[in-house]
């Protein structure tokens, strides 16, 4: 399967790339697939369940308005995020909604969404199944689907096993191990970032891929930029305060010249902001999920504020090292929460984005991988364990500190020359291993850790 930058960094919405994004684009599929089937007017109910993690913790992560948005045919990197709420009022007030915004059908979302909290489908912890039936109770179609991390959905045959169609383009520089990603840049005299460009070129012409990453870029300044100007609590019942406006606030009425930590505060301020506003159903990038979608843009906005001579060309070479590491993870470790914990996540995220760092601060292919491997290695084990199913406790903060690991991760990196004990590859192996091992309750479930642990007031 071949993977492009732009699958790992796609324009959504919050707060859950698995939960919210993966859905309604499953919802959205279902109806379109009803729609070229030539059946969509003869439709008159639609019956969709999701169990796993998705009715687990769906109600929190937004789950149950996305398959809604998603049958009406909304795209998640199209949707807009200030109407959503009014749209799923509407439905939920109506008991009605319109299949790809044309044909209205009879919707009452307690019969007909239904969430398994405990039961699961057998290839992933994330699965949905929908049914249409016509005015008789004939059904017309059903399907499975799994929402496998970072908005990337594939769907099921009967057996319930995933069948994924693989992107079958030739690159110029196939690879799926750091081990091999490594071998091009040493054989060819190529950067990560080299290699992943000529790989894009497959799909894309130079200025296309430039001008996709720095609109990628645009919307991470922007969600910061929204996420900086927000005051209240973060919805959902938990009543967690925004703090990323009074931190900015603060930021810029100090200069900053008596605290020589003063930059780190700038990388948790970007990484809040941007999970507050995932949190609370804005417009974000998946980075490569939506639970981690503060880091890479933390310490891509460190780079270009704090660092000398940063500028556009840097930001390209920089999310293209990062999908590089990306690319290595999703083909061969995970980046779900609900199959392998936050490690997946939050630790995927930091390794990206500390290779991306080291690879723009002038270090070498094999200074990236190490920085990937150092950020990885120090989440190994770290449960998903959301505190009432949110995408708020502990993420947002987690996200922060994740942050500031992957500059530190860069900043080890480059101080060596490379050589290290533990390569990327294993640490991923590891990863896998860890979160095939690691119980259920800790795997975005809500029935471990500090969701169980902290009352919800």
């Amino acid at each position: 399967m071949t993977i492009s930058v732009f699958d790992l960094f796609s324009i959504g919405i919050g707060p859950s790339s698995s939960h919210t994004v993966g859905p309604m684009r499953a919802a959205r599929t279902f109806v379109a697939g009803l729609a070229e089937a030539g059946v969509l007017d003869r439709t008159a109910t639609v019956h969709a369940e999701l169990f796993g993690s998705l009715g687990a913790t769906g109600y929190g992560h937004g789950s149950p308005a996305a398959v809604m948005l998603g049958l009406e045919g909304e795209r998640p990197e199209d949707v807009d995020t200030e109407t959503v709420a009014p749209r799923v009022a509407e439905i939920r007030d109506r008991h009605r909604l319109r299949l790809m915004g044309t044909h209205e059908i009879a919707f009452n979302e307690d019969d007909d969404l239904v969430m398994h909290r405990r039961k699961t489908l057998p290839a992933h912890p994330n699965g949905m199944r929908f049914a249409a039936t016509d005015a008789a109770g004939t059904e017309l179609t059903s399907h499975m689907y799994y929402s496998v991390g970072g908005g990337f959905v594939v769907d099921a045959e009967t057996t319930g096993e995933l069948r994924i169609v693989p992107d079958t383009t030739v690159v110029t520089y196939p690879f799926r191990t750091g081990a091999e990603l490594l071998e091009h840049c040493s054989a060819h005299g190529l950067t990560v970032s080299d290699v992943m460009m000529a790989n894009e070129l497959a799909w894309r012409s130079e200025p296309e891929i430039r001008a996709g990453l720095l609109r990628i870029w645009d919307v991470m300044q922007a969600c910061v930029t929204s996420g900086c100007s927000k005051e209240g609590s973060l919805p959902g019942g938990l009543r967690v305060p925004r703090r990323a406006k009074a931190l900015y606030d603060k930021l810029l009425a100090e200069d900053g010249d008596a605290d020589p930590l003063y930059v780190m505060d700038w990388i948790s301020l970007y990484a809040l902001a941007v999970n507050e506003e995932n949190a609370s159903g804005g417009r974000v990038v998946t980075a490569p999920t939506n639970g981690a979608a503060g880091i890479i843009p933390a310490v891509l906005h460190y780079y270009m504020r704090f660092v000398p001579g940063a500028d556009d060309d840097g930001v390209v070479r920089f999310l293209l090292t990062a999908g590089a590491i990306g690319v290595i993870l999703k083909e061969t470790g995970s980046i779900s929460g609900a199959e392998v914990g936050c490690q997946g996540e939050v630790g995927s995220a930091c390794a990206m984005a500390a290779a991306a760092l080291a690879a723009v601060l002038g270090g070498t292919p094999a200074q990236a991988e190490n920085a990937a491997e150092i950020g990885l290695e120090h989440h190994l084990g770290l449960t998903c364990d959301p505190v009432g199913g949110l995408v708020q406790i502990p993420c947002i903060e987690r996200n922060a500190v994740g942050s500031t690991k992957a500059v530190h991760a860069a900043r080890i990196a480059l101080r060596g020359d490379g050589t290290h004990v533990v390569p990327l590859d294993k640490a991923i192996k590891t990863m896998r291993e860890t979160g095939a091992d690691m119980s259920t309750k800790y795997k975005e479930t809500a029935r471990g850790g500090l969701a169980l642990n902290v009352i919800e007031c």
